[in-house]
């Protein structure tokens, strides 16, 4: 019998889809669960992104795009690139994927080569090491400080560099921190780059989920370099609520933007079809923006209220994250690993929140906000009665 591939067997399976196959056992015997371990918003798809899609159906946009996408969701998404993020890219350095995942792992197959080095911040979303691992890459985890808002700074990067250093992985807002990185902290994170001209992959995907003060930066943005240095990755799964329509895109310098295009045209091809027309809609219907404002204030209302509560819970500590829609809660007093800690959690006390293993950091959890204020006010209450038991 053959046997698997070293790259296939070096990746772990995924924490938060066992938290989530646990949580659906328990909720099938009967039991109520409060969740606080959802990665996707809990509002539905707007109906105007809906009937572009059921349109695109009915006339009959069945068939195959071009692998980077339809001309016309490629034009309307350089558009929004240079209104929104004030970066400009020709329709041609787009790429349109299956989801922000798949736009994560093109970028890195096309940059990174057997052995080459990716510097990762951790905590990190679950899924980045892993995809260097498939590429054939090392990952590096560079730990970050809750005093430092779970965000890598400029010298911690240069220290974690090596002569093998092919790309730093930058995700702001962040998953699982909400952490939101300031201009001028880009700034130096690029200036080390551009001294051994390191790629950045720069996941956005919750950029129009930032609170209160906090800016979305746009990492290349901010100078030539960074320009030049950057693969950006974003997609409509958490601004417009749109996960299982699984369309995401990469923006990219020319050298890179045909990569990208040529490693999707001999793996997945074109993004589905009419699920492109819902994401041009998404970018083009007038009803767009009143949706993202309206889906942020919903978020910010949860968060606070959220936010408020962990602050009062002894022997945790907490970030005020100032995107996305999590809580990376630092639980190293309760004295747990993170999986046990979450097995307690769940099987006790029936709430269910993702080990901060699988985030890289094994003395936290990641907590969500993408449930009603009911089942967060619930949830809450029992996390602290566990750590008040603690």
């Amino acid at each position: 019998m053959e046997s698997l591939s070293k790259r296939v067997a070096s990746v772990t399976p995924s924490l938060t889809l066992s938290v989530t196959n646990q949580t659906k056992a328990l909720r099938a015997a009967g039991e109520e669960v409060y969740g606080l371990a959802g990665g996707e918003p809990d509002i539905d798809t707007p109906d105007f992104i809906k009937q572009a899609a059921y349109t695109a159906l009915t006339e009959g946009k069945t068939k195959y795009t071009p692998a980077a996408g339809i001309p016309e969701l490629r034009e309307a998404l350089s558009e929004k690139l240079k209104r929104d993020n004030k970066v400009n890219y020709d329709p041609k350095q787009i790429c349109v994927t299956s989801g922000a995942k798949q736009a994560c792992f093109n970028a890195i197959l096309a940059v990174v080569e057997e052995g080459d080095e990716v510097i990762i911040p951790s905590p990190y979303w679950v899924s980045y090491p892993e995809m260097v691992k498939l590429a054939g890459g090392v990952p590096v985890l560079v730990e970050t400080k809750e005093s430092n808002k779970w965000k890598i700074t400029a010298e911690e990067f240069e220290d974690a560099m090596t002569p093998s250093t092919k790309m730093i992985i930058l995700n702001t807002p962040g998953n699982p921190t909400g952490s939101v990185y300031s201009r001028s902290e880009i700034e130096a994170i690029v200036e080390v780059a551009s001294y051994e001209d390191i790629i950045i992959l720069a996941d956005e995907i919750y950029e129009h989920l930032v609170y209160g003060d906090a800016e979305h930066v746009s990492v290349a943005s901010v100078n030539e370099d960074a320009y030049n240095l950057t693969i950006t990755v974003n997609g409509f799964s958490k601004s417009h609520s749109m996960t299982g329509w699984r369309v995401g895109y990469t923006a990219a310098p020319p050298e890179f933007a045909g990569a990208l295009s040529s490693i999707q045209g001999h793996t997945s091809s074109n993004a589905t079809t009419f699920c492109q027309y819902g994401a041009l809609a998404a970018l083009k219907a007038d009803e767009s923006a009143d949706f993202i404002a309206n889906l942020k204030g919903e978020y910010d209302v949860r968060r606070q209220f959220m936010l408020a509560r962990l602050k009062a819970i002894p022997n945790v500590s907490v970030v005020d994250p100032k995107g996305a829609f999590y809580f990376f809660v630092n639980c190293t007093n309760l004295g747990l690993k993170s999986v046990n800690l979450c097995d307690k959690l769940l099987t006790r006390y029936k709430v269910a929140a993702v080990p901060g293993i699988a985030f890289g950091h094994d003395m936290g959890v990641r907590l969500s906000y993408c449930t009603t204020l009911d089942v967060l006010n619930e949830g809450v209450s029992r996390f602290e009665e566990f750590c008040r038991s603690h």
